[in-house]
């Protein structure tokens, strides 16, 4: 069967590409088009668009980037409609991809009408699946009438979203597992194999770069989001606030794959830190503690045990508390704390956020601290939550079966 995957950004390549592997394994035929990134397209697949071609975030970037996000929508639904795939499975990248799912409903309906006129029995049209549901808990929750018109199967990888979507909303769904959670145990298992065999480690051989700071130094990872305007908004805080500690740690900032090496260059130059690309997992298997931008990041920091402070600066700050505290539906902004449903991590947004305190909260989080242990038994929680399912594998088997047996 053909598939087709649409992918807005670093950490959608690396859960779609899972997704395409374990798909193969479900449907050996199966032939995949996608907009994706080079984890996608080393599966195979024909790669129609990359997906920094369409990573733009904040009012200002798409506001400039509006007659390239309005080329690449309209290419997609021709692409779509030329190819004419069994499924198209979007992940996450909800401005986007609600945006496709609307035009093949459209299209769906026009198709069956025409069908019917004409004394045919039906028109073949892809299936919608949604694989990382839009988190419209925590914004625009209008959307839920699209997600109910437009998607016919969505597969949740966040425990308490089944919850929202199902009691509060009447819209069934599928909890496969978290990605991320497969993703570092099978991580961890790899790591821990090598060191057996003598292959050596992240500090003897991705380090290189930090050895002047102290080759055997413990690390502190600073962890400033994956796009241009959170690294812009987060790094300087973050390594001012850290800088005290250099004489004993190693400040190490993990540099987002989708982001160019020389963009950071203005941020570190000067500074006691040391810049490692594309080794994130690498960098918190070794972390003592992490300085991370909420997202996905701060679920791999808990992952890795690593103790950790949220660090997400915004624009007028008082304001954004106050809609928070009353207009934004969810109390928490990082995944670790959406899932324990509670504060395991603090979270220093808007007003709380300056380099004070997160220089408080690192300290808090070093060797010899009560607030440390607390949080790595906190871990515990999320990890237990989370389960042990492979939700690739899970998504996988669940779409290829609804493909075969439409009505379930």
């Amino acid at each position: 069967m053909k598939y087709y995957l649409i992918v807005g950004e670093a950490s959608g390549d690396l859960h779609a590409s899972h997704l395409m592997r374990s798909l193969q394994q479900e449907d050996p035929e199966a032939q995949f088009r996608f907009f994706g990134g080079d984890l996608m397209s080393a599966v195979g697949g024909i790669r129609v668009r990359h997906y920094k071609e369409l990573a733009y975030m904040g009012f200002i970037p798409v506001l400039m980037h509006l007659p390239t996000i309005f080329r690449n929508l309209k290419f997609c639904k021709q692409d779509i409609t030329q190819w004419r795939p069994d499924a198209v499975i979007l992940v996450d990248y909800p401005g986007f991809n609600l945006k496709i799912a609307k035009y093949l409903h459209k299209e769906r309906i026009k198709a069956q009408k025409a069908s019917s006129l004409q004394g045919r029995a039906g028109v073949g049209f892809p299936q919608i699946y949604y694989y990382i549901s839009p988190k419209i808990w925590a914004w625009k929750e209008w959307r839920i009438r699209n997600i109910k018109r437009d998607i016919d199967q969505l597969f949740s990888i966040l425990p308490f979203e089944v919850d929202f979507f199902e009691h509060k909303h009447h819209y069934p769904i599928h909890y496969v597992g978290n990605p991320t959670a497969h993703e570092v145990r099978e991580f961890r298992k790899k790591a821990y194999s090598s060191l057996l065999t003598g292959e050596g480690s992240f500090s003897a051989v991705a380090m290189k770069a930090a050895e002047p700071s102290g080759g055997g130094a413990p690390l502190i990872a600073l962890l400033a989001g994956s796009r241009k305007q959170e690294i812009k908004d987060n790094l300087p805080a973050m390594i001012e606030a850290a800088t005290p500690y250099a004489s004993d740690y190693q400040l190490v900032v993990a540099g987002a794959p989708s982001i160019d090496e020389e963009y950071y260059a203005p941020f570190i130059e000067g500074k006691p830190v040391t810049l490692v690309m594309n080794k994130t997992y690498e960098l918190l298997s070794q972390a003592t503690a992490a300085l991370v931008t909420s997202g996905t990041a701060t679920l791999e920091t808990a992952l890795f045990e690593v103790p950790q402070a949220v660090c997400y600066k915004t624009p007028v700050p008082r304001l954004i508390r106050f809609a928070f505290n009353h207009i934004i539906k969810c109390r928490y902004i990082s995944l670790v704390n959406l899932i324990a449903d509670r504060e395991v991590v603090p979270e220093l947004l808007a007003d709380r956020f300056s380099v004070e305190n997160i220089r408080n909260e690192l300290r808090r989080l070093l060797p010899g601290h009560d607030a440390r242990t607390a949080m790595l038994f906190d871990y515990r929680i999320v990890q237990k939550k989370l389960g042990g399912d492979i939700a690739p594998d899970n998504a996988a088997r669940l779409m290829v079966h609804y493909l075969r047996c439409p009505k379930g």
